[in-house]
């Protein structure tokens, strides 16, 4: 007996009920709504860089929006900084900073395999967050691979190379968790 390997493509992809993502043309279903503290760090985070960016007319802040990033691959990173995206459906150009809040279920994925189609894309910034150790860890990219910035606690990082200037205060971040 066979196994039936499936590809798909973005136009699959639109007519999906639920949340997905589309890995190199592999469906992944998104875990169930997030546990609170998930939902508590992705609005600080927003919030943080909304306010950090509010006068900045190049970039935005968007939270679990579709990144486009080929016809079989489009992911939902849960914040993002993007400057210069002209598209008004989803995101079509390289974030200068992206966001994954860790979960058991995402672990594996967040820490893998979209950390290295990150890398591969060139977003300046990937930052994980682990909000049972109220812990993140920044990379940034020098030339095409990630190096760890930090572990970060309660620390305010600045981001440099960024349209328009943007730092995180780890402790306000992780004040509700």
């Amino acid at each position: 007996m066979c196994a039936i390997e499936y590809y798909y493509t973005y136009e699959d992809y639109l007519n999906w009920e639920g949340d997905w993502e589309l890995i190199y043309g592999h469906p992944l279903s998104i875990a169930p709504a997030p546990v609170i503290n998930h939902q508590i760090l992705m609005v600080s985070l927003s919030s943080q860089f909304y306010l950090e960016l509010e006068d900045c007319e190049k970039c935005q802040v968007l939270a679990e929006e579709d990144w486009k990033i080929s016809d079989d691959t489009v992911v939902k990173p849960d914040v993002v900084v993007v400057c210069g995206n002209k598209n008004d459906k989803h995101i079509s150009k390289t974030p200068e900073i992206v966001v994954e809040i860790i979960s058991p279920s995402t672990a594996k994925r967040d820490e893998k395999v979209k950390f290295e189609i990150y890398e591969k894309e060139k977003v300046k910034y990937y930052i994980l967050v682990y909000p049972d150790d109220k812990k993140a860890k920044i990379y940034k990219l020098n030339g095409n691979k990630f190096e760890k910035e930090g572990d970060f606690f309660d620390e305010v990082y600045e981001f440099e190379n960024i349209p328009c200037e943007v730092s995180l205060d780890f402790k306000r971040v992780f004040k509700k968790v």
